[in-house]
């Protein structure tokens, strides 16, 4: 910790220093030198402190966490309340054989849950099987000092002994899947490439304006822009674009490999998941089964047209966070969809809930997405038919006019999307074009139903019911469903729940 502590302290304190060194010399002080190694000094005997001032408890009821000199803080939570454990070794940690183990508690907030860092990786692996198996090693204790206190009259002797004692059996792991190198190839097909793209541009340009530096004082880029100016428009045009398409596909290779590469996903006998993934810092995710509530298969529009598709966890005390990371939810990385499947299936120990046909929505739903669609391509013609009134060039108009197919083509997208189902104990329902999600929830963690209807949804008869829960996301919808079925919906995933709120229709019985 005294190594870990101090090089991040300093990473994340360059700028300050520098600020600091900068201000001097723009007073006229030729002796501010000495403010750097002062700085320096200070983040080290910072982090020195940090390490004599932190301690840790494990008892049998709870999990314990104290720091601070000046201002004491001691964070406890009962150890029945930890949700995942997350055991993640940055470069530098694991050059050191160390880790940080992440506690998950189930808050969403800041600082709700407990982070040990800079723990050897024996006591970070062991700490996470004490913490997360500890109740299914109670419940296998007590039921074999039963068995023994009790033997069955037909039972052979030695048959519970080899059953319950065989520790190797009750440690097994089955491995669920594994990275494939060929998965690399729907990097690009993501968001992350662009988002790092965007953020180094801008980053880029900062810089050079803080520095007073012009983009062409620099030798490649005025290099650069004299060979655009030499060269027709179009040719600049096709040539920028296939650049950006080769550094944004470099940037999302670069990241998939980085924060994927050697995934692993295993079920462990005790009744837990296993994610382990990443290149330079590894990181691994460990999620009790018994909190799990359902999984999330995610397609956006991109990863749709490459036939690959992202899964995630629905999961008490995590809370589901979309993008290519995903957080500790994301059970699968960007893999063929296929695969995502399978992996769902057996996640869930059902290929229904995976592979069932969803109903649709009828004839109200779909022309509700149309004339959404052609609502909007319209309040663009109508704008670029104006800017032209007003002297703008003519091919705005040629531009605004292409969203009308554009728009015929993600309404008719959006509704085929469209769909629900009660697939055995689970509710799946699946909404969205350029992000495509079947939600597949378990009925017995649906707590609640929202029933919404807009002034247009009533009109049309239709109706957007949200299943609630504490899991997850928090609120699944079924959205645009025909009132008619609704309501028999709620009472199949959840019979009783709505019976005291409904009234009957003349001359009928509820």
């Amino acid at each position: 910790m005294l190594l870990v502590h101090p090089v991040r302290e300093l990473g994340q304190a360059i700028p300050a220093l520098v600020g600091v060194v900068l201000a001097g010399r723009a007073m006229g002080d030729a002796q501010t030198w000495w403010l750097g190694p002062a700085g320096v000094g200070v983040v080290v005997a910072v982090s020195v402190l940090r390490w004599m001032t932190t301690r840790y408890r494990i008892t049998p009821e709870q999990v314990q966490l104290r720091t601070g000199l000046v201002r004491r803080k001691t964070i406890a939570t009962p150890a029945d309340r930890v949700r995942s454990v997350d055991v993640t070794a940055s470069a530098l940690h694991r050059v050191l054989g160390l880790a940080k183990v992440e506690i998950g508690t189930g808050g969403h907030h800041r600082g709700r849950g407990l982070e040990l860092d800079s723990l050897t990786q024996a006591q970070a692996a062991a700490l996470r099987a004490e913490l997360l198996h500890r109740d299914m090693a109670a419940c296998q204790d007590t039921a074999r000092a039963s068995l023994r206190a009790e033997p069955s009259a037909v039972a052979v002797p030695g048959d519970h002994d080899s059953e319950l004692e065989n520790d190797t059996g009750l440690d097994q792991e089955t491995e669920l899947a594994r990275m494939d190198p060929r998965w690399v190839r729907f990097a690009p097909f993501t968001m992350s490439g662009v988002l790092g793209a965007a953020a180094i541009l801008g980053i880029g340009s900062r810089l050079l304006n803080q520095s007073g530096v012009t983009a062409g004082d620099v030798g490649p880029i005025r290099g650069g822009l004299d060979y655009v100016e030499r060269n027709p428009i179009w040719l600049d045009v096709l040539q920028g674009l296939a650049a950006l398409v080769v550094f944004v596909t470099v940037l999302s290779i670069g990241g998939y490999a980085l924060s994927y590469w050697g995934f692993r996903l295993t079920r462990h006998s005790r009744g837990s998941l296993h994610i382990t993934r990443g290149l330079l810092t590894t990181r691994d995710v460990s999620i009790e089964e018994r909190r799990l509530r359902g999984i999330e298969l995610a397609e956006p529009l991109l990863l749709r047209a490459a036939h690959a598709a992202r899964l995630s966890a629905i999961t008490t005390g995590l809370k589901s966070r979309s993008g290519a990371d995903g957080g500790s939810s994301m059970l699968l990385p960007p893999a063929p969809r296929s695969v995502a499947r399978q992996v769902a299936a057996a996640i869930l120990r059902d290929p229904a809930p995976v592979e069932v046909a969803l109903t649709a929505h009828g004839p109200a739903a779909r022309r509700r997405r149309f004339t959404r669609a052609l609502l909007a391509a319209s309040v663009l013609i109508i704008a670029a038919g104006v800017a032209v009134w007003r002297g703008a060039a003519p091919w705005l108009v040629w531009a605004a006019l292409v969203s009308v197919p554009a728009a015929v083509m993600l309404a008719e997208d959006r509704y085929r999307s469209l769909g629900h189902a009660i697939a055995g104990s689970f509710l799946v329902t699946r909404a969205g074009s350029l992000y495509r999600r079947r939600d597949v929830l378990q009925c017995e963690a649906i707590i609640g139903w929202n029933v919404r209807q807009t002034f247009f949804q009533r009109r049309a008869g239709l109706a957007t019911l949200t299943a609630t829960t504490a899991a997850g996301r928090q609120r699944y919808a079924v959205r645009d469903v025909p009132l008619v079925l609704a309501l028999p919906l709620a009472h199949r995933a959840v019979p009783g729940l709505l019976d005291d709120f409904l009234t009957p229709a003349p001359g009928r019985r509820i």
